[in-house]
This record gives C-alpha cells, sequence and structure tokens, in this order.
C-alpha cells in the first residue's frame, strides 16, 4: 500500500502492458477469485539502487492499484555473500519510497518444501545427482549453435539419486563434488533447459537457518516455487530474466502447484550511472566511494542521503513506464523530476559558498535590521523569515569582478546591483592582499532603496544574495556531480575498466560557507533551496561544532530544455 504523505511531485502515469495484461486477467479471472499478489524479490547480498525503483513501483503500484497485494521476499539463497545489514536497508529503502508490504518472506522459509519438493522431482525421474565438475558441466551443456551432451551420470537410478541426495543433505560431500540437475533437454535451443542445477553443496553459515543446511537451492529452482507457496500472480522480472521463464514454468508444470507466472520488463538504466551490484561492491571495497551511502552512489541510501525524494523517483518511474526492450533513459530527466519536486516545497535560504567581504562604507556602524524574506514564493503558507542586515556582508566572489567582461551585470567598480530584498549597492574601491587579489570590497547603499526596491523607479539589471558577516554560521559544504564522466560507464577501450571513466571532479569540498542564520536549526532530511546557488540538505556527518550541508542539484534544468526543444520538433533523446 502506498503512503500518500511521501509524494509531492504530480505524476503523470503512461500505459503500459503490465497494467493492461493484469487488467486483462482480472476480467478474465484468470487465477479465479484470488486477488492480484505480486512480490518485490531482491537478495540480500547489497544495496539496493535507483534500478530497483523501477520494480518496487511496478510491483507495489500495480498491485496497489488492481486491489492487490504484495510480498517483500528476501531470495536468500546464497550465504556467502548475505547479510542482515542489507535486509535491514532494504526495509528502510522500501519503506522511503512510500510503499508497505504485506507481508515479509525469505526463501530460506521455504528451504524445507523446495527439499521436499527435489525428493519428488527424483522420484518422477525428473533429477538426478551429477558427479561432474562445473567446469565439465559447462563442456557438456553445448553452445548456441551445438547441442549438448548427456552427463555420464544422467541415467541413475532413482534409488541411487535418493540416497545420494540424502547423503548431500547431510553433509557427506566436499563443496562442489556433486549436484543435483533437472533432468530436461541436453538438446534444447534454450541453454537454461539443458539440465539446469537445482541444488549445490555448500558448507556455509546461513545468516537466517545458520548451519542446519549444507546444500542450498539455485535461484531458478528456489524463484518460481516461492513465488507459487505466496500465490504470486504476477512475478514481474527484468528482461535478462526472458530465457529462464521456460524454466520457471517446467517446475511448476512439473511440480503441479499454483500457477505463478512471469513476465518480463525493460530495466531501468540511466546515462552517468551504472547499476551494477558487482561494480558497485568494487566501488566501496575499493574505496573510491566513503561507503554503499557515498551521495554520489546510484544507491537509494547514497540519493536519499544527498537529498533526492522517493516524490522524484517515483514521477519517474511512472512517467517511463515499462516496455519489453531494454533503453537508456537520460539522468537529466530524473533531475528534472527531482528539481519540480523540490521547488514546490523546499524551504529558502542565503547562503555564500565562496564568500567577498563587502562593506557599505555609508551605512551605521553597529546598526542591525531585519529584512522580510519568503520561505518558498510557491508556496505562500510557508510565510516569510527575518534575515538580518548589517555594514558588513558576504557574498559570492563571482559576484564581484574588478575588470568586469562583456554583458557582465553583477557587482563591479561604479556599478549599482539590488542586495535581495535589502538595498542597492555600488561598488566604490576594493582591498587586495599581497598577492594582489581582492579581498574587500567597499561599497555605498541607498537608504531610500529598502525591500530591493528605488522610489525614483531607476532600474537595475541583477540582484544578488549575501549573508551578514556578523550574524553568519559556518559550515563545510560538499559539492556534488556526476560520478562517472562518461555517458556510458562501461565505455572503456580493451585493457581498460569502468574505473577509467570516475569523474575526478564528482565532489568539492568548501571547507568555510557563509550561511544566514537560520540555517543553524536546519534538520536532517529538510530540503532548502540556497537562492541563485542551488538545492541542498544537511548531512548526517553534521556535529554541534560543525554543520555539513550536501548539494543535491544545482538550479540549471538541462532536461525541461531538452523537453522544450523537443516540443518544438527536436529529438528529446
Amino acid at each position: 500500500m502506498t503512503d500518500a504523505n511521501t509524494e509531492t511531485t504530480e505524476i503523470r502515469t503512461v500505459s503500459n502492458f503490465l497494467r493492461d495484461q493484469i487488467a486483462e486477467d482480472v476480467r478474465t479471472k484468470k487465477f479465479g477469485d484470488a486477488v492480484v499478489q505480486t512480490r518485490f524479490p531482491p537478495e540480500p547480498n547489497g544495496y539496493l539502487h535507483i534500478g530497483h525503483a523501477k520494480a518496487i513501483c511496478l510491483d507495489f503500484g500495480l498491485a496497489d492499484e488492481f486491489g492487490g497485494k504484495t510480498n517483500l521476499r528476501f531470495d536468500d539463497t546464497n550465504p556467502e555473500k548475505e547479510e542482515q545489514e542489507y535486509v535491514d536497508s532494504i526495509q528502510e529503502d522500501v519503506r522511503w519510497l512510500g510503499f508497505e508490504w504485506d507481508k515479509v518472506c525469505y526463501a530460506s522459509d521455504y528451504f524445507d518444501q523446495l527439499y521436499e519438493w527435489a525428493i519428488q522431482l527424483i522420484k518422477a525421474g525428473k533429477a538426478y545427482v551429477d558427479d561432474l565438475s562445473a567446469d565439465e558441466i559447462r563442456q557438456y551443456r553445448g553452445t548456441l549453435t551445438e547441442p549438448g551432451k548427456n552427463s555420464p551420470y544422467r541415467d541413475r537410478t532413482v534409488e541411487e539419486n535418493l540416497d545420494l541426495f540424502t547423503r548431500m543433505k547431510d553433509g557427506e560431500f566436499p563443496d562442489g563434488s556433486r549436484v543435483l540437475r533437472a533432468k530436461i533437454d541436453m538438446a534444447s535451443p534454450n541453454l537454461n533447459m539443458r539440465d539446469p542445477v537445482m541444488y549445490r553443496i555448500l558448507h556455509a553459515s546461513h545468516h537466517r537457518t545458520g548451519d542446519k543446511w549444507c546444500i542450498y537451492p539455485m535461484y531458478d529452482y528456489a524463484h518460481g516455487q516461492s513465488d507459487s507457496i505466496e500465490h504470486v500472480t504476477h512475478s514481474m522480472c527484468t528482461l535478462e530474466f526472458a530465457d529462464h521463464q521456460p524454466i520457471y514454468r517446467w517446475y511448476i508444470d512439473q511440480l503441479g502447484i499454483f500457477p505463478s507466472q512471469q513476465i518480463e520488463f525493460d530495466r531501468l538504466n540511466l546515462t552517468y550511472t551504472l547499476l551494477s551490484k558487482r561494480r558497485l561492491l568494487q566501488l566501496v571495497q575499493e574505496k573510491h566511494v566513503s561507503g554503499w551511502d557515498d551521495p554520489r552512489m546510484p544507491t537509494l541510501s547514497g540519493i536519499r542521503r544527498r537529498g533526492f525524494t522517493p516524490g522524484a523517483l517515483r514521477a519517474l518511474c511512472a512517467s517511463i513506464g515499462a516496455t519489453r526492450t531494454n533503453g537508456s533513459t537520460d539522468i537529466e530527466m530524473l533531475e528534472h523530476f527531482q528539481r519540480d519536486d523540490l521547488n514546490k516545497k523546499a524551504r529558502r535560504a542565503m547562503a555564500v559558498l565562496r564568500p567577498l567581504k563587502i562593506v557599505i562604507d555609508n551605512y551605521p556602524e553597529g546598526q542591525v535590521e531585519f529584512v522580510d524574506v519568503q520561505n518558498n514564493p510557491e508556496d505562500p503558507a510557508a510565510g516569510t523569515r527575518q534575515v538580518p542586515f548589517s555594514r558588513e556582508l558576504y557574498i559570492e566572489q563571482d559576484d564581484f569582478r574588478e575588470v568586469p567582461p562583456p554583458k557582465y551585470y553583477r557587482l563591479s567598480a561604479g556599478k549599482e546591483v539590488r542586495l535581495r530584498a535589502a538595498y542597492f549597492v555600488t561598488a566604490q574601491s576594493v582591498v587586495k592582499d599581497a598577492d594582489g587579489n581582492v579581498v574587500e570590497v567597499h561599497c555605498t547603499y541607498d537608504p531610500a532603496s529598502r525591500g530591493g526596491n528605488s522610489p525614483d523607479g531607476r532600474k537595475v539589471k541583477s540582484t544578488m544574495h549575501w549573508v551578514s558577516a556578523q550574524h553568519a554560521v559556518s559550515a563545510e559544504v560538499r559539492v556534488y556531480d556526476k560520478l562517472f564522466s562518461k555517458p556510458n560507464p562501461n565505455d572503456f577501450p580493451e585493457g581498460g575498466s569502468f574505473l577509467d571513466n570516475l569523474n575526478p571532479n564528482s565532489l568539492e569540498v568548501i571547507a568555510d560557507a557563509k550561511l544566514e542564520p537560520s540555517l543553524a536549526e536546519a534538520k536532517l532530511g529538510a530540503p532548502y533551496q540556497f537562492e541563485r546557488v542551488g538545492y541542498f540538505c544537511l548531512d548526517r556527518d553534521t556535529t554541534a561544532e560543525k554543520l555539513v550541508f550536501n548539494r543535491t542539484l544545482a538550479l540549471k534544468d538541462t532536461w525541461a530544455k531538452i523537453e522544450k526543444t523537443a516540443s518544438g520538433g527536436g529529438a528529446a533523446r
């Protein structure tokens, strides 16, 4: 069930074939009076990433749309790579996206039943114990153009197979010495149907079952039967599992159990992003990032820490729908939805990342006044706040040029600008350090322009943000950019690595930014727009001694321009 309170971005729901198929199955009562039942089945061997968000939205969203239910099931059949840490993080991520499951299930809950079904298949002559090594099994399997050949152990008697499989379970044999295989067709054009492995020997402790088992089912054997046990009506998988659908159906048909059906859809692939768990793990282990929740990572915990919102992710997933063809989505599209969401709800504040002091020489020394500033122009109900103004202020270094280039409208010698919600000021002189760098700008102000408007109607071309030097709070600001420098991080020359495409400028740490005093009370999870700079959020590294803010996004919206171009006849992608 969705949590409507987490959703603020308007979502445009597009038609997709999954919705159409579920609607048809409900209309024809394909599963009788059974409710629509889906499941989200991650393996707890890593953190969820943006690609999983699409599967979550489809599994939970479509079931909810048709009055059905969704289980959160952990496909925990690989004990060497699975940990409780990942189980906990997955549950947190699903809830963060705004969904709640009907039941939490584990494939390990069904180990006893799966074992009994394996015995049933052996007795029916549909499974056998094979002594071939993993390499030999690959050699016997054949190729796409050549049929495989039968294992010399394929014709063992039922009694011999039952004895060996029982002894496998009892721990008599070492790892890798034997497997249980389904007996199907070694000449099948689908390699997955060439006597797939059902069980392997693995003397490893499981995070839930401990040392009870030393044989573990393979994914292709456990997945469909787990669906069947839970009476899953629509088992939605990404397209790489399409070739596995025949084996999914074969096990269910042979066992005569609830006929769950598998349906495949396209993955969510984003430009400048890697969604391979193996490679994400490599980034963490080799310390190219600070951890799974590094704000540059495409993990849900990473983008949450960076300040992305569930509303933006859900809007993206709804807008792209589901197809039967893999493609790539521009990351600017996600950023567009994120800016749209944050623009509506982010509280505004003034912050100077690279401060340059200005002194207003004709402003009374020691005087402090407060100017009234809107908290969010998009939301009148957000009210206003009082921001202190004084003789000495900070502005951005880029907002002053001693020798301005052409069409430079910000502060320069003799030029008048507006200070946001305050006064018109004009630069008069500068102070430089020993290296010739400008460290202070002296200005004058027009007292009649309070509020940022001149009574004589004169116009200025630039409005700049500022922070009172006397009242500023210092903060570390981390400016994040794309982790990779190429749209396809896997595009690297032979002998190279995806690591060659890491963006060396993906993180800039600004040690001493100056912020308006209201930001001293910033809350974790609350979004802020630093005016003229971008969207930011407080980081969990914040302490009583030091504020730390992460930049979520800059203000520029590339995707909006792309869409505008496309609507005028250009291509959106």
